[in-house]
């Protein structure tokens, strides 16, 4: 945001995004596998359309990349959770480290306020759900935690790129 005299000029966006673009990111959040023969009719446009469509947008840093979900990040445990960690110290590269090695830790995220970090867990029952709160409570390092269970969701769960 820039101010000039008694107006505010915003920069613009690397891309100006208009109905086709969105639309092409709409499908490829669908489908990133899916060919640009099928985007290109989908959308009812050439493949060359699509291409240089796609290519503009990554040049740009629009779409940032593309990822791959395998059937265990798509598949719901019954259990679902979201436990947030406060950390001692300088700690919180530590913990993360642990965490990452714990199969029922989905994500983890640093935040700011009274919680050094939120951990998404997910378990088939309650029984392991159990364990699984007990192992990230004696990480070396964690000094006090807060657990909510996640009832239902109502939206999916986009993942970051």
């Amino acid at each position: 945001m820039f101010l000039c005299d008694r107006y505010v000029v915003y920069p613009k966006r690397a891309v100006d995004l208009d109905d086709l673009d969105q639309k092409l990111i709409g499908a490829l959040r669908r489908d990133g596998r899916a060919s640009l023969s099928d985007l290109a009719h989908d959308l009812g446009v050439t493949r060359t359309t699509v291409r240089s469509r796609l290519g503009r947008l990554i040049a740009s840093g629009e779409v940032a990349g593309f990822t791959v979900l395998t059937r265990a990040d798509v598949a719901t445990a019954p259990v679902r959770g979201l436990m947030m960690l406060q950390v001692e110290g300088q700690g919180t590269d530590r913990v993360m480290a642990r965490l990452a090695g714990i199969p029922e830790v989905t994500a983890y995220h640093t935040t700011n306020g009274t919680w050094d970090l939120i951990v998404e867990v997910g378990t088939q029952t309650l029984e392991r759900f159990d364990e699984v709160l007990f192992a990230i409570r004696r990480i070396p390092g964690v000094t006090r935690s807060e657990t909510n269970l996640l009832l239902s969701t109502r939206r999916p769960v986009r993942r970051p790129v």
